[in-house]
């Protein structure tokens, strides 16, 4: 059978045989959980994600967003399906019970959001993102905050925002404008204007809620001296009916390179002077409590571009097996041979599997980034605790940069293998491209990953964390190196992580000298340095279990599967590693060009 949106069987071997989050389900957090239990639920979103939201995302594109007069309007055919989401609750499967959802462990969330971003994400976001605005209510609101919002925002019939980015502000938040001042009552008055706001305003939901991040008239400049608020669209009476329209706005939508059916508002706060927030947490505490949102964000970022790339992939290589064009290149001589299916072409081959192996290494790195959250959460150990809550921590910048960088190039590489039809309207392909740029923008463009990966995570407690990290590559090496056939891949991925340590306690010593301009200039090709290494690593952990299996008796099918298990890995650590090898080497080096050009040097003037 033909497969869509996400490879089943590959997510079934991700996350039963490679990351073996079965173990998770162990734990009494989820008891209500077994494999049959969360094989049924993929099962089930896969079937609503390729019926009902899959038919939806061409025409939601087409059709875009409807803006007149400050409010605005989603695709028409968003509303039903948007309630089918709400009635099978499938947008918080992830959300504890304790807050109103679920309480499905994060694998099976994640791998259920595999479906539903790559179907429609757009559709899909309306109904899930208010989730991050509930936890961190639920992590700092009051009693009150907390009984008002949490359940209907839960229950996606109300909608939920992160205000941070202004106009002058841009990345650098700490310089934002909005402003608050204290009422006698306690509530605040807040004034500013607020862009590229994600839903911050549409028709599928009857009110808003929306942190907004704003400066208290006269605290310090910078972040230090930022709080956050939450606006809603309507206040909220206190038995949980709604009150009188609260004086933030939505100002205008976006024109967007790609996800069109999205809302991407401009917000105005205040141009009445009278537009009610409510302190949430402690003053001055804003960037604190957000990152707790941007954060759990970022993570969805990277899931959101693998989700594209994997979709991206399964259409290339399924119009590659059907597309016949051109001879077999050992009959090329032969005018009268017959053309054959272009996944015969030794190029498209060739791209088929570049595809395929950053795909499944990005597969295996986020559910293993769901295994270290969850063993944080369920381990009676401190000391375990903290080393994956730190694990989670350092790699979270490059989940979220790598995946989207790499998601991206997947899908304009499907695009190379349905040649010119791919640059068409026919076929999603060329969408995907389109939707799956802004993931490298958002939550933090590329240079922001990689800055904070450089700044604060790889010397996280004086780069133990780092040293722990590569602890668990060495974990995969050494059962690599006990397996025929896999001996000198497993040397290959050792050299290339114990090179990477020294590259990170070069870059890292460079931070902190005269030359930091020259380190932060190569932060990013580090950070996908270390990308690299981490797909190396799961694509030889996978070959690792992929032998396992072979050595007992398997299936033909599930052969030629685990077969391609180590072919994949073959491929990248064979072909993609020594150009690692040379990114290495030139952060190692250490050129000063960027830093010293003039700025009339880039010419242009």
């Amino acid at each position: 059978m033909v497969q869509q949106l996400a490879d089943q069987r590959d997510q079934n071997f991700v996350i039963w045989d490679q990351i073996r989050c079965e173990d998770i389900l162990a734990h009494d957090n989820y008891k209500e959980f077994n494999r049959k239990t969360c094989d049924m639920i993929l099962t089930e979103a896969r079937a609503l994600a390729i019926k009902e939201l899959l038919p939806l995302m061409a025409e939601g594109d087409k059709q875009g967003i409807a803006f007149d007069g400050g409010t605005v309007k989603v695709p028409e055919g968003f509303h039903r399906v948007y309630k089918l989401i709400l009635e099978g609750e499938w947008n918080n499967l992830g959300v504890t019970e304790q807050m109103g959802g679920q309480g499905a462990p994060d694998f099976i969330a994640a791998a259920a959001s595999e479906y539903f971003m790559s179907a429609n994400w757009a559709l899909y976001c309306y109904a899930t993102m208010g989730n991050g605005t509930a936890r961190i209510i639920n992590l700092f609101g009051t009693p009150q905050q907390k009984e008002k919002y949490i359940k209907k925002i839960i229950a996606a019939e109300w909608g939920g925002t992160m205000l941070l980015t202004e106009s002058e502000a841009g990345s650098d938040v700490g310089a934002l404008t909005t402003t608050a001042v204290k009422k006698e009552d306690g509530t605040y008055s807040l004034t500013g204007s607020k862009i590229f706001i994600t839903n911050g305003e549409h028709d599928l939901v009857e009110n808003i809620i929306n942190p907004v991040l704003a400066r208290i008239e006269g605290d310090p400049p910078g972040t230090k001296g930022i709080s956050l608020f939450l606006v809603p669209k309507y206040l909220v009476n206190d038995d949980g009916t709604l009150g009188e329209r609260n004086d933030i706005v939505c100002s205008g939508v976006e024109e967007k390179h790609g996800i069109h059916a999205s809302a991407t508002c401009s917000m105005t706060l205040g141009s009445k002077g009278n537009c009610v927030g409510y302190l949430l947490g402690e003053e001055r505490q804003g960037m604190k409590i957000m990152f707790n949102m941007i954060n759990h964000a970022r993570m969805s970022t990277g899931l959101q571009a693998m989700s594209y790339a994997s979709a991206a992939y399964l259409l290339a290589v399924n119009y590659a097996r059907e597309r016949i064009q051109g001879r077999d290149i050992e009959n090329f001589a032969d005018r009268g041979a017959p053309s054959v299916a272009i996944i015969r072409h030794p190029d498209v081959r060739r791209n088929l599997l570049w595809m395929k192996s950053y795909v499944d290494g990005m597969r295996s790195f986020f559910y293993f980034m769901t295994r270290c959250s969850s063993q944080a959460m369920i381990t009676d150990s401190s000391e375990e605790q903290e080393r994956y809550q730190n694990l989670f921590s350092m790699l979270t910048p490059v989940v979220k940069d790598y995946m989207a960088v790499k998601g991206h190039e997947i899908c304009v590489q499907a695009i190379q293998i349905f040649g010119g039809a791919g640059y068409t309207k026919d076929y999603l392909v060329e969408q995907y491209a389109r939707d799956c740029k802004i993931t490298s923008i958002y939550e933090g463009t590329s240079g922001i990953q990689a800055m904070d990966l450089l700044a604060r995570k790889i010397g996280m407690k004086q780069g133990m964390v780092f040293l722990n990290f590569m602890a668990e590559i060495q974990k995969t090496v050494s059962q690599a190196k006990e397996i025929d056939g896999l001996k000198e891949l497993a040397v290959t991925v050792d050299n290339t992580t114990n090179r990477l340590g020294e590259i990170a306690m070069h870059i890292g010593k460079m931070a902190l000298s005269k030359e930091f301009r020259v380190a932060f200039a190569h932060a990013l090709p580090f950070l996908y340095a270390m990308g690299d290494t981490i797909m190396a690593w799961m694509l030889l952990w996978r070959a690792v279990v992929a032998s396992e299996k072979l050595a007992g008796k398997t299936r033909k099918k599930d052969a030629a599967f685990y077969e391609g298990q180590i072919k994949t890995a073959e491929f990248f650590i064979n072909t993609e590693i020594p150009q690692t090898a040379g990114k290495m080497e030139a952060i190692k080096g250490g050129c000063a060009a960027s830093i010293e050009i003039s700025d009339d040097g880039f010419g242009g003037i």
